[in-house]
């Protein structure tokens, strides 16, 4: 049977209205899920703003103002100023050792022996032969007397006194050979007693009394002279403009010998040149620095950091190396407002050494910069500031830079010359003068 007219209307009528019902179940599904979402984004959106608007901990330091100096570090060689390897003139047996290992001595003195016996008789028979030819001289002079008055009397011919003549003058000649001879015999002997050639400090001898020693070729000991000693150290030539400026307008550049911690100061020098020619191999050129040992801390091939002086500042802006930052735009630092907020304050680096850092602009003295949170910083952001934490000895942590600003001390705050003042670490040192300089290690 076919359907009716009726049924077929009806079923036409209900099947927009059930895909309306089912679009309108389905769009309130999706607003529900909508709502809940974007209600959950605004809680965390507002959760975000209020930890924002919360104060960050940091702590801070003031800039600080002191004397410091402007220096270029280079890792240096300690060298004796003058070194001499002994050794004997002559050859024969060592009979005495007249030194002790280690001692000092003055040029000129006796510090070996060489038995003498053998040039002694050498000398003897020199001597000897100088006699017997001194008589035969003395004889062809009375030879040579006589001829000339019977010559002069008409006895005797031009050719026989012209001989006797020649036979005084061989006897004259072989007079002068035989004093030659004690002259070679007298030094022969006078060279078994070895004298130190320069004065300086003795080491170890190299060989024992007893032994046969063959002239200029058996080594016996090495006199160093260490005070005042050589420091030689290199550095990249793009340094050497400013440093050879100085010594040719006759300026005397100071020179400090520090240990390899850099923590304690060796000696303070002068430096006295530089060679004449850079090595092209390592584009370094080498420098010599002199200084005073008289309680010999300076020793021959000891190795130390040397710091060239350059310039001495006496209200050097000084900060932790903790507080220096680097970005995009360059080095800066994170600067406490007077509001507790904090600004990026670019700043110009003279010198980074370690745990300081001499800065040529860009703050002020007892300016608060930032030495430990810097990494959740934002420019504009609040800040709840607090003082480094002390360490051991009352120094503070991260390292600031001490004086009457309130800043903790460093370890060579307060000493004097030559007791440790102004370390630097690392070997890396900045051009003075120049922004934004990375440091450069040393060879």
């Amino acid at each position: 049977m076919k359907p009716s007219a009726s049924g077929s209307g009806a079923g036409s009528w209900l099947r927009p209205i059930f895909y309306l019902v089912v679009l309108g179940l389905a769009g309130a599904v999706g607003w529900r899920v909508y709502s809940n979402h974007k209600a959950s984004a605004d809680l965390a959106a507002s959760q975000a703003n209020a930890l924002q608007a919360r104060p960050t901990p940091v702590q801070a330091v003031p800039v600080d103002v002191r004397p410091m100096p402007i220096y270029l570090n280079a890792l240096g060689t300690v060298t004796p100023y003058n070194s001499v390897t002994v050794k004997a003139r002559v050859s024969g047996q060592l009979e005495k050792v007249n030194f002790t290992e280690g001692q000092t001595v003055h040029a000129g003195q006796t510090i070996l022996q060489i038995d003498p016996k053998p040039y002694k008789a050498a000398l003897d028979q020199a001597k000897g032969t100088l006699a017997h030819d001194s008589a035969l001289l003395k004889n062809a002079q009375a030879e040579y007397t006589r001829y000339k008055a019977l010559f002069e009397a008409g006895i005797v011919s031009k050719e026989q006194l012209d001989l006797q003549q020649s036979n005084l003058g061989q006897y004259e000649g072989a007079i002068e050979a035989d004093k030659a001879s004690i002259e070679n015999a007298q030094l022969q002997l006078d060279w078994c007693t070895v004298q130190s050639p320069i004065t300086g400090k003795l080491g170890l001898r190299l060989v024992d009394a007893g032994n046969i020693i063959t002239a200029n070729t058996t080594n016996l000991v090495i006199v160093n002279q260490v005070d005042p000693i050589a420091v030689y150290f290199t550095l990249p030539e793009n340094q050497l403009p400013q440093v050879l400026g100085m010594l040719h307008e006759g300026r005397s550049l100071a020179v400090e010998a520090w240990d390899r911690g850099e923590t304690t100061k060796i000696a303070t020098g002068q430096l006295l040149t530089a060679d004449n020619q850079i090595d092209t191999t390592t584009g370094t050129d080498k420098l010599k620095a002199v200084f005073a040992n008289p309680e010999e801390k300076l020793f021959p091939n000891q190795f130390v950091n040397i710091h060239l002086i350059l310039e001495e500042r006496p209200n050097a802006l000084v900060v932790p190396g903790a507080a220096i930052q680097t970005g995009t735009q360059g080095t800066f630092v994170w600067a406490v407002q007077a509001d507790n907020t904090v600004k990026n304050q670019p700043v110009k680096i003279a010198l980074a050494e370690g745990q300081v850092t001499i800065l040529d602009s860009g703050v002020n003295a007892g300016d608060k910069v930032v030495v430990d949170g810097a990494d959740r910083l934002r420019s504009g952001a609040s800040v709840i500031v607090s003082a480094p934490r002390q360490g051991r000895g009352g120094q503070a942590g991260g390292g600031a830079p001490g004086g009457n600003s309130g800043a903790p001390a460093p370890p060579w705050a307060g000493k004097k010359d030559g007791q440790g003042a102004a370390p630097a670490a690392g070997g890396e040192h900045k051009w003075p003068g120049k922004a934004g300089d990375q440091p450069r290690k040393q060879p």
